[in-house]
């Protein structure tokens, strides 16, 4: 008997409810309508059972969907968009921050605000988070969070390589529990997902023709593995 991970379950659970909230955004049909709600209900009982004893109740997570469920092209529902910052210094190091959310450490990231594009955010979010300025080099990556573990909401991630330019380590103190630079040797432990990101990271600073990492095509497509 295969077993279903948690992570697939809220992936299929996502998806589901993705499908109905954009099929309710573009029907005209009240009885169309009522068949996607009845879908997106059985799309919260399978997050449900995904998140277990942190589960809300399965009312809530459609709630929670239906705030965001709006008529036409505005209705398509699509990942939310995030960016990655890795800043290396001279020295080979990696600006990290521990976060105050999961106390696990990370380049820093953020939500990609309205108004800004993708670069400024990346400027923005180091500056916040950490107290350091940056230039940017180069995307280096586009990362599907969901499909990693690494989130529990449908997001695409957008890595950039930044190079320090002034600034002085001043961790937020909201936002995170601390921030420092580290050699690639000497990351903490509780470093996420180092062993996916780090070689790629290296290899786009040596070489800059080295091309952008991404996830995978799984074959056969949606149900291949990672």
């Amino acid at each position: 008997m295969t077993t279903v991970s948690e992570a697939e379950l809220r992936r299929w659970a996502e998806a589901i409810s993705a499908l109905a909230r954009t099929g309710i955004g573009f029907t005209e049909s009240a009885y169309e309508r009522e068949r996607y709600e009845e879908i997106m209900a059985i799309a919260a009982d399978i997050k449900a059972s995904a998140d277990g004893e942190a589960a809300l109740d399965p009312l809530a997570y459609v709630t929670e969907w239906m705030k965001h469920a709006e008529r036409g092209t505005a209705g398509y529902v699509t990942p939310k968009v995030a960016v990655g910052a890795i800043v290396i210094n001279e020295d080979d190091e990696v600006l990290l921050i521990q976060r105050s959310d999961s106390g696990v450490w990370l380049y820093p990231t953020g939500w990609a605000d309205v108004g800004y594009s993708a670069p400024e955010v990346v400027v923005k979010e180091v500056r916040e988070e950490t107290g350091i300025e940056v230039e940017i080099v180069r995307l280096i990556g586009v990362i599907d969070g969901m499909r990693l573990g690494v989130s529990r909401i449908p997001l695409y991630s957008l890595v950039f390589l930044c190079r320090p330019v002034g600034g002085e380590l001043r961790p937020h103190p909201l936002e995170t529990l601390g921030a420092g630079w580290f050699a690639r040797d000497a990351f903490p432990q509780n470093t996420l997902n180092a062993h996916r990101w780090v070689p790629a990271v290296f290899a786009a600073k040596a070489d800059s023709t080295h091309p952008v990492f991404y996830d995978n095509v799984r074959d056969p497509v949606w149900r291949g593995e990672a």
